[in-house]
């Protein structure tokens, strides 16, 4: 049985990043903030290590990319990254695949839908790039899970059977006025951690009907922590409360008049 983190806030290494989970040879790792800029949209990068081979999920593109790979180093040699995930075509998702092709041996993992539109980021090599299917596949010990219309038509997230952590894409996404960013979102902080996602799930969330079919599919896997692409990390008892939240909340299709006005 592994260990989880269990830092308050005050504590967090926003900088160099913390491991979430830890058995000793299993570890899921958030990478940390580096500093953060003004003017930057906050984005959160894991690194998977599974014995002595690592998965990175959601790496992120060009502007971040020394601060990642200097938060990686730390943990694994780039020589024994694997995979490389990515669960969306956003910018701030993938814009970095070129590089990360040139510094690694990975295999890079990105829907289907998105591969035909990767050369516009600069890659012209496809011979290390393979399109997860519509339904998803298992990258080892990992779910790759389909959860299409939560953000982007083609997305994924990943469950980590050995750490029970789900890798969320932008589900859950928050956005904190500068300065008061933190990394936890616990029982006692859930509910004005709310304010800082509802625009977001409105504008960027396709219809309540995508958010059903992806909180049954969670809801099976019970999480130990829900870990999104920006914002804060869900754990404990926070992890239902954000279901239960997603689950009420009238967005996108369901809305369009409001957000056409």
């Amino acid at each position: 049985m592994g260990e989880y983190n269990n830092k308050p806030n005050s504590e967090v290494d926003v900088e160099n990043g913390e491991v979430l989970y830890d058995d000793g040879d299993h570890k899921f790792i958030w990478l940390g903030w580096g500093k953060l800029e003004s003017g930057l949209i906050q984005t959160n990068q894991y690194l998977i290590i599974n014995g002595t081979k690592g998965i990175l999920l959601d790496p992120g593109g060009i502007h971040i990319f020394p601060k990642v790979v200097a938060n990686v180093t730390k943990y694994i040699d780039l020589d024994d990254i694997e995979v490389i995930f990515f669960s969306h075509q956003d910018p701030d998702v993938s814009s970095g695949i070129p590089m990360w092709l040139s510094v690694t041996n990975a295999v890079v993992h990105i829907s289907a839908l998105w591969v035909r539109f990767l050369p516009h980021f600069g890659i012209t090599d496809f011979s290390r790039i393979k399109g997860i299917p519509d339904g998803g596949e298992r990258i080892g010990e990992l779910e790759v899970i389909p959860a299409h219309f939560m953000h982007s038509p083609g997305n994924h997230i990943v469950f980590d059977s050995k750490a029970k952590i789900l890798f969320n894409g932008d589900i859950g996404a928050a956005v904190f006025n500068e300065g008061s960013e933190y990394l936890f979102v616990d029982r006692d902080n859930f509910n004005s951690h709310v304010a800082l996602m509802e625009t977001f799930h409105k504008r960027y969330i396709a219809s309540s009907n995508a958010c059903r079919y992806y909180i049954n599919k969670v809801r099976s896997l019970s999480p130990k922590m829900i870990a999104p692409q920006h914002g804060g990390i869900f754990r404990g008892e926070a992890v239902d409360m954000f279901l239960n939240w997603l689950g009420n909340l009238k967005c996108g299709a369901d809305i369009i008049d409001e957000l056409s006005r």
